[in-house]
């Protein structure tokens, strides 16, 4: 079922995404009455599930048998989607109607259509959630308890607890902007506060690869405190309360004679107790508890952890338990000009990250994925306000993607219209199908290294 939403939701998204993006190509070029022949959604290659041409209309629409992608034929245009029929057509002189007839200008603005009704699309998105919704977030410099790190985070130089202050003297908004501002700003320098001192952290550049892949690297340092323990777990009568918080843990040693000792492990975060907890798979240990409670302050409590290194019992994840949360609301007028905010952030963020993909030095390109990638960013089960945030992202991606100059792209034909609108001088159609034919092996070429990746990293 898990997997079926996310095939479901990644359908869906990438739908949506691709009827706005050809859209934006139709509507440009209805609007200086260039032809359009086909709309679809999906690829129909041999059979397509559904099509209809309205009467006195120019253009079929359909959907096709493949669920992914879709396309909008353009009578006259050098695309993916030429047969040798058309390519004579092209040898002919050019029809009133075709896309190759009208001037540049026109010309650039039905190829870059669906770049810009795909960032259309994001402001609405952002701008729509920021409305309903609002935001809530915790600043970074509300995070008064410090961070914790995952090993890697360790063997950077960081410890559970460091409150982090800048990176190479940029403060940061939020925990979230942590991880991917070290990988898109290249970060060399962050500035700490440990145990009431100020210091630095070099960061080598060696570890941006691994940081990239490593989501965890960064946490909120908030203590274990119990919520509740349901009857069914063993440590249901084992004396936990609501609100206990675990501050130390008892630990049995054998000294390899007969003896046996105890070691206090001090257990300031949640992420330390659970380790502790997993290195001590189906062991007694005992519990040093702090509890608001005029008669009983430290309290210590033996438990059973189970074999999968779990108390049974649920922590308070709560965070403004823990934290000052940072609200806002939007009204409508205020929320259209914070999504177009949004917007620009993630478009500035993933244009630094597709940079690091071509720095050999990173290895950023072995974090490339495809479709699998993206289903797993979806939440395993239906929350629309995730589901709006992902397709709006993702939505940038498309934009920003295709506005590179590749051949086969929309950004590789811009940039033969540039070439004639600055020259005056149109590209050859010969030179035109030669690099169409030389981008869709590089896309090609690039689907399956993505898809081998993604396989590589599920085996």
């Amino acid at each position: 079922m898990e997997i079926f939403l996310k095939v479901v939701q990644v359908i869906l998204a990438l739908s949506i995404l691709v009827l706005v993006h050809e859209f934006g190509h139709f509507f440009f070029a209805r609007l200086f009455k260039i032809r359009v022949e086909k709309f679809y959604l999906f690829f129909d290659a041999g059979f397509s599930l559904f099509k209809f041409k309205p009467k006195n209309s120019d253009t079929e629409y359909g959907i096709g048998w493949l669920p992914f992608g879709g396309y909008c034929k353009i009578a006259g245009m050098v695309d993916e989607s030429l047969n040798e029929e058309q390519k004579e057509q092209l040898k002919q002189e050019p029809k009133p109607y075709e896309f190759r007839a009208h001037p540049a200008w026109q010309r650039f603005f039905v190829l870059f259509g669906g770049v810009f009704f795909n960032v259309i699309l994001a402001i609405i998105i952002y701008s729509a959630i920021l409305f309903t919704n609002g935001e809530e977030y915790v600043k970074n410099s509300d995070i008064t308890t410090g961070v914790v790190v995952n090993d890697l985070g360790r063997e950077i130089g960081f410890k559970n607890g460091d409150k982090i202050l800048s990176l190479d003297g940029k403060e940061p908004e939020t925990l979230n902007d942590l991880r991917i501002a070290i990988i898109t700003d290249k970060v060399k320098t962050a500035q700490i506060e440990r145990d009431g001192k100020k210091m630095n952290i070099d960061i080598d550049e060696t570890y941006f690869p691994a940081i990239l892949n490593s989501s965890d690297l960064f946490d909120y340092g908030i203590p274990f405190v119990v919520d509740s323990i349901p009857q069914q777990s063993r440590n249901f009568n084992s004396g936990l309360k609501k609100g206990d918080k675990i501050v130390a843990i008892y630990v049995s040693e054998n000294n390899g004679d007969t003896t046996i000792t105890k070691r206090c492990i001090k257990t300031n975060f949640f992420t330390e107790v659970k380790e502790v907890f997993a290195s001590h798979k189906g062991e007694v240990l005992e519990l040093c508890i702090e509890r608001n409670s005029p008669n009983e302050t430290d309290v210590q409590i033996p438990v059973q952890i189970d074999t999968a290194g779990l108390l049974g019992c649920f922590m308070d994840g709560n965070l403004s338990h823990f934290y000052k949360i940072t609200k806002k609301e939007y009204g409508l007028l205020s929320a259209i000009p914070a999504g177009l905010k949004r917007t620009g952030e993630q478009i500035s963020s993933y244009w630094k990250q597709l940079k690091l993909i071509v720095s050999p030095k990173t290895k950023a390109y072995k974090s490339v994925g495809s479709f699998i990638s993206i289903g797993s960013i979806f939440p395993s089960s239906w929350n629309w306000l995730a589901f709006w945030s992902i397709t709006a992202f993702l939505s940038i991606m498309l934009a920003v993607v295709n506005i590179l100059p590749i051949p086969a792209l929309d950004g590789g034909h811009l940039l033969f219209t540039l070439y004639e609108m600055i020259t005056g001088r149109k590209v050859n159609e010969k030179v035109l199908i030669v690099a169409q034919y030389i981008g869709l092996v590089l896309l090609i070429g690039l689907m399956a290294y993505a898809l081998g990746n993604d396989i590589f990293r599920f085996l």
